[in-house]
């Protein structure tokens, strides 16, 4: 009996790791998109690249970069999203990188301002295209109970991008110039696109590699919410109907308005306050930069836990707005600029315990059929408004001669941000 009971035990087939093998690619996928953003950020700091482009010295201009990528970001997201629903999200997102690395190669060739503007738009329609398809991959090969830790996986390498990217394109700009930084760029693409094309399936039903208990696993935790085990193709106006009239959709979108804004918005003008307002060297310029990044993963890993740990996703959210407003004032107000760096470093640090839980609520909220284009639409409408916080920033450094006022626009955004998740909190999301 004992001996029969062993061998019951030891023919049971344990789930393979298909899930969690595509969550590392996802974030394989956003740790290198991100990097293509943050060059510009460096950049627009480097004497030699804003000679080049005519630019040194205009705010405006230099907040210009960074808001027409968003822009078209923005578009990109809207238009281009239903291609996740139509073509699926791995061969939309295949093509997106593609899109992307023909931009790197116009704005390393690029001899005039305008040329990189229009490699910035490239960028960012290209970019703009994939971003939706992380949600759609989520959504068809994660169970509910797992997704907000899937989510918190991908988004690191929002938070991981950054951190590494500042101090290495700080010196590989130093050491080579401003074009190599673009072709560098260009080699590592194909790493993304390399995994996604070889590696991932629509669907966990498509897949060669995962075994009937993984997809049994994810089958019996996907039907809990009555999704749809077998690949379907929405239409646009379909799932565009099942979140359109939910206000609680939209209340999600205007914190994602303003996550991004205050993720951009920093992103573009942390470097150059440091080294410009606070007197930073170069060196360590581009070390602070990555110091809020790196506290982004450790709190996009703890919004993961805590999203399947609580239940509840707003609260969490609430939480990540108060410490952005609060740690973004305490740094502007500072009188020593490291203690200016460090409050600037939680409070940007923060927000990367919104990102991964916003986007779960989202899942949360929104039908299997609906997930690409709402995705589409937060991500888009989110970066397309936030678009003009690069530009507004730079306009009122320009106006008032001071940083202060553009990192005020900064915790006005916290609180509006807090206040639509208060509201979503006292819903019981």
């Amino acid at each position: 009996m004992s001996v029969a009971t062993s061998e019951n035990v030891s023919n049971v087939e344990k789930p393979t790791h298909q899930r969690q093998l595509l969550a590392g690619i996802l974030l394989a996928v956003v740790f290198f998109s991100y990097i293509d953003r943050v060059n510009v950020s460096i950049l627009v700091v480097d004497p030699g690249f804003l000679e080049a482009m005519g630019i040194t010295g205009d705010s405006v201009q230099k907040g210009l970069l960074m808001t027409l990528f968003l822009a078209a970001y923005g578009v990109g997201n809207v238009i281009l999203s239903p291609l996740g629903d139509i073509l699926g999200p791995r061969k939309a997102m295949s093509l997106s990188i593609v899109i992307w690395g023909i931009s790197l190669v116009v704005g390393g060739l690029a001899s005039v301002f305008t040329t990189m503007l229009v490699s910035r738009v490239m960028l960012g329609l290209g970019e703009g295209m994939h971003f939706p398809m992380q949600s759609k991959f989520i959504k068809e090969w994660f169970p509910p109970y797992e997704r907000g830790k899937a989510n918190a996986v991908w988004q690191t390498g929002m938070a991981l991008a950054p951190a590494i990217a500042m101090p290495f394109f700080t010196w590989l700009i130093h050491i080579s110039g401003w074009r190599e930084s673009f072709f560098v760029l260009l080699a590592m693409g194909l790493i993304p696109l390399y995994l996604i094309w070889f590696h991932t399936s629509d669907t966990p039903q498509q897949s060669k590699r995962i075994n009937e208990a993984e997809l049994r696993l994810i089958e019996d935790g996907l039907a809990a919410e009555k999704a749809k085990q077998a690949l379907g193709k929405a239409t646009f106006k379909e799932g565009l109907k099942s979140f359109i009239g939910n206000y609680q959709f939209w209340l999600i979108v205007v914190y994602y308005v303003v996550h991004t804004s205050v993720l951009w918005g920093s992103m573009t003008w942390l470097p150059s306050y440091l080294k410009e307002a606070r007197g930073f060297s170069w060196a360590a310029m581009g070390a602070l930069s990555s110091l809020p990044w790196i506290l982004g993963v450790v709190t996009k890993i703890l919004s993961g836990i805590l999203a399947d740990k609580l239940g509840r996703r707003a609260p969490i959210i609430l939480v990540a707005m108060i410490g952005v407003g609060l740690g973004v004032y305490f740094g502007a107000t500072a009188e020593d600029n490291m203690t200016s760096a460090i409050f600037l470093s939680i409070g940007i640090g923060f927000i990367g315990l919104g990102g991964p839980t916003a986007w779960t609520l989202m899942q949360d909220i929104v039908p299997g059929e609906g997930i690409s284009t709402a995705a589409g639409v937060m991500n888009g409408v989110g970066n397309g408004f936030s678009a003009l916080a690069p530009l507004a920033i730079g306009f009122l450094i320009s106006v008032t001669g001071s940083y202060f006022g553009g990192l005020l626009y900064l915790v006005g955004c916290a609180v509006v941000g807090g206040i639509a998740m208060l509201i979503l909190t006292i819903k019981g999301r």
